[in-house]
């Protein structure tokens, strides 16, 4: 009788994608116990159309109409994609100057602060007088988005580090390059994908906000206002939902890769 032995990285992948489906259980009867609320909430209540359409009228319309709003879901991902990328990118360059050149850091973060509390909705009028009406100006609002909380939270990580820490590394007279890279820089790694999953989530918001100020017709954004305008609800929830779940998808890939960039750490070693 021949046995099949699982080797150690077979076991732990096991381990992990029962713990992952173990921990959507709950999140998923929640969900179904709101559709069902949703539900009988409107018909027994008689609740009007125009103020919340029917789950089931919402996926009727999803289905019938999936090319078009996957289509225009796709065209909006790209924008928030864009963004992403660029005020990430900028805000981990930034973060990097700030931390080795801290002074220049502690007077420029009330400016930083501040500039985060704008509303997007002021800027995206601004933005769109400056980069155009097309897919410039989307980028740009949703990368202005992404910037101040990456930025934020990876200059706290590569600051937070153990002062005995960096007494060490000078101690093996390590410059201050060494000391970034393998000091700074993998400590701040929680802290950086954390606002990386935060950003994923505004980009996308941040690209629909500017498409309601004008765009292509084929972006979600004006697919969700124009169904609005046409009092076309059913329609416009279901492009709602073609952008929650783009949205969560962004979510749950940056997840995936803080958990494989990410094994060398306590709390990461203590879910295994």
């Amino acid at each position: 009788m021949s046995t099949v032995v699982v080797s150690a990285p077979g076991r732990t992948l096991a381990r992990g994608v029962g713990r992952g489906i173990r921990d959507w259980v709950p999140a998923v009867v929640i969900l179904v116990a709101i559709l069902v609320g949703w539900q009988l909430a409107i018909e027994i209540f008689e609740i009007k159309r125009f103020l919340l359409p029917k789950p089931t009228a919402i996926a009727a319309r999803f289905w019938e109409e999936r090319e078009t709003l996957w289509a225009a879901g796709w065209f909006t991902f790209q924008e928030a994609l864009w963004g992403f990328a660029a005020g990430c990118s900028a805000a981990i360059a930034a973060a990097l100057l700030l931390a080795r050149f801290r002074p220049l850091g502690t007077a420029l973060m009330p400016y930083f602060i501040a500039a985060n509390a704008v509303p997007i909705i002021a800027f995206a009028p601004i933005a769109i007088a400056w980069f155009g009406i097309d897919k410039g100006s989307k980028v740009a609002i949703a990368a202005v988005l992404c910037f101040f909380p990456v930025l934020v939270n990876t200059l706290k990580g590569l600051t937070s580090v153990k002062p005995s820490s960096i007494e060490l590394m000078h101690s093996y007279a390590a410059g201050e390059l060494q000391i970034f890279r393998r000091v700074r820089i993998p400590a701040s790694l929680p802290y950086l994908f954390s606002s990386l999953k935060v950003a994923s989530v505004l980009a996308m918001i941040g690209a629909i906000v500017a498409e309601y100020f004008g765009g292509s017709l084929t972006s979600l954004g004006i697919q969700i206002k124009s169904a609005s305008a046409l009092f076309n609800f059913e329609t416009a929830w279901a492009a709602i939902l073609v952008a929650c779940i783009l949205g969560m998808a962004f979510y749950l890939a940056i997840s995936l890769v803080e958990r494989l960039a990410t094994r060398w750490h306590p709390a990461a070693r203590g879910t295994q």
